[in-house]
């Protein structure tokens, strides 16, 4: 039975590398099973952590968090330190997604601390990589692309190239919101030539759409939904919800810059929907904040209001600063300033470079 498991566990391993994450997690299910009957405890470790690496990349965080939580319980009993490193670093990841980025850095970190006493430089440039992603969440731009640059070297130390490529798309990200959008577009270029050499279907996606809000943040719409339509269709095959809902506001945005409310408003729903399915505050937010502006840019100014005051109620609540800044800004239109009277020194001080800022606002 012990050989069944392991074929179980190294066939699920085939399918989450092709990114076929549905019949992956049936696999992991499979040998979780049986590993419980039989008392196969590195069985258990094993298809609970795949299980877990899966609910994460798919969406489903509270059962992820729940799975790492029973992988690090099972490394403990074991005295599997590194394993029970990338265990806290995938409990981290998740917290981040749901909001909890305070919560996840003190797990990232922890897990940090193990990879450096382990001497484990790969675990450790992951650690910086997650860490680089949890400040980016909460507003801390500088120092997300300081530790964005330590990782990629880091990475490329150990000759890891698909670490290399998503510490580029994770520059790519936090360049494009520091206001550097031409550095964004370079970084997740780079990234998505990495990806398709190596055959990776969720990086290539993730770049894809990076490089759609590029050119989306350049003006080049057409462009921006170019790769748009690259990434939904990757997202969709590969059934990550939380990834497409994001692909899906960055639509909406475009065609809110084209003042396209109805095709806006219809991506939307969608993405609003999906995000509180997974309990994404921070995709409500950015969903409010576009629909908010929508509402302003249509002259329902209550309605805009409303939901404006509800991103930055929110906004607030999880400690998200440039969120924060966004609604901020959007109320302030909505008050009647213009673009000349509306303050970028609070952008400035988190490292973001707004040069002017006017409606329709494009949200980098």
């Amino acid at each position: 039975m012990k050989n069944r498991i392991i074929d179980l566990i190294r066939e699920a391993e085939v399918f989450r590398k092709k990114t076929r994450y549905r019949e992956a997690l049936k696999l992991f299910k499979n040998a979780l099973s049986l590993s419980r009957k039989h008392g196969n405890v590195e069985g258990i470790l094993d298809a609970t952590l795949g299980t877990a690496d899966i609910s994460r990349m798919t969406g489903d965080f509270d059962s992820a968090i729940k799975n790492y939580e029973e992988a690090l319980e099972a490394c403990e009993a074991m005295g599997n330190r590194l394993t029970a490193a990338d265990c806290m670093v995938g409990i981290g990841l998740s917290l981040r997604a749901i909001g909890m980025w305070k919560e996840a850095l003190r797990f990232i970190n922890a897990a940090k601390k193990i990879y450096d006493r382990e001497r484990d430089r790969k675990g450790t440039a992951f650690s910086l990589w997650a860490e680089a992603g949890a400040l980016r969440v909460g507003g801390n731009i500088r120092k997300s692309i300081a530790l964005f640059k330590d990782a990629k070297s880091a990475f490329s130390s150990v000759g890891f190239k698909p670490g290399v490529a998503y510490a580029l798309c994770g520059l790519g990200g936090t360049h494009r919101i520091a206001g550097k959008f031409g550095d964004s577009l370079r970084y997740y270029l780079q990234a998505n030539n990495m990806f398709n050499k190596l055959g990776d279907r969720f990086g290539t996606a993730y770049s894809h759409c990076g490089i759609g809000n590029a050119y989306r943040m350049k003006g080049r719409y057409a462009d921006a939904m170019k790769h748009f339509r690259k990434a939904t269709k990757l997202y969709e095959d590969i059934g990550d919800i939380v990834s497409y809902s994001y692909t899906l506001w960055s639509v909406a945005e475009l065609y809110k810059m084209q003042r396209d409310f109805t095709k806006a408003k219809l991506r939307i729903a969608t993405a609003l929907s999906n995000f509180k399915k997974t309990k994404d505050p921070r995709g409500v937010i950015y969903c409010d904040l576009t629909l908010g502006e929508i509402d302003f840019m249509s002259g329902r100014n209550a309605a805009a209001g409303k939901r404006l005051r509800r991103a930055l109620a929110d906004a607030v609540k999880h400690s998200f600063s440039l969120e924060q800044f966004h609604a901020n800004t959007l109320l302030a239109f909505l008050a009647g300033a213009s673009a000349n009277t509306v303050p970028l020194s609070g952008y400035k001080k988190i490292g973001v470079a707004m040069r002017t800022l006017s409606s329709p606002f494009n949200i980098p």
